[in-house]
């Protein structure tokens, strides 16, 4: 298994594997800290898109262009990625609406709105935020 960290063109990424099964057979990715609960809820929610894709879903379902067209910053190989995660933590739920190419519709799970609160917090917490400093 590599290490957690990785050097990449002169940062540091964690890589979180999802490779671990869980009992209902679906993967979920491991905590490198298995006892930090703080490590936990930020391999599940931190990061620059995860909270602003769980904000945009608690709005209502939407398929992947929606999403993208919400966030025009976000490469649609990183929202790839992030919805794989998301999906991996049992935060999103992705429900195919027919054969391909139909569109995909992306949905919170009950679990994921337990997320809802993180998200305002941070939001009312970054407004302050931007208003102290200008940003």
């Amino acid at each position: 298994m590599e290490s957690l960290l990785t050097a990449r063109e002169g940062t540091f990424r964690w890589l979180w594997p999802v490779t671990m099964a869980a009992d209902d057979g679906t993967l979920r990715r491991r905590n490198p800290v298995s006892d930090c609960p703080l490590t936990a809820a930020l391999a599940a929610v931190g990061g620059k898109w995860k909270l602003i894709i769980i904000y945009w879903l608690a709005q209502e379902p939407r398929h992947f262009a929606g999403l993208r067209r919400l966030m025009p910053a976000i490469s649609q190989k990183v929202l790839t990625e992030q919805l794989r995660e998301l999906i991996a933590d049992g935060l999103v739920d992705r429900a195919a609406s027919g054969e391909p190419p139909a569109p995909v519709i992306y949905s919170l799970t009950d679990y994921g709105r337990s997320a809802l609160s993180i998200a305002e917090t941070v939001r009312l917490w970054g407004r302050g935020h931007i208003e102290r400093f200008g940003a």
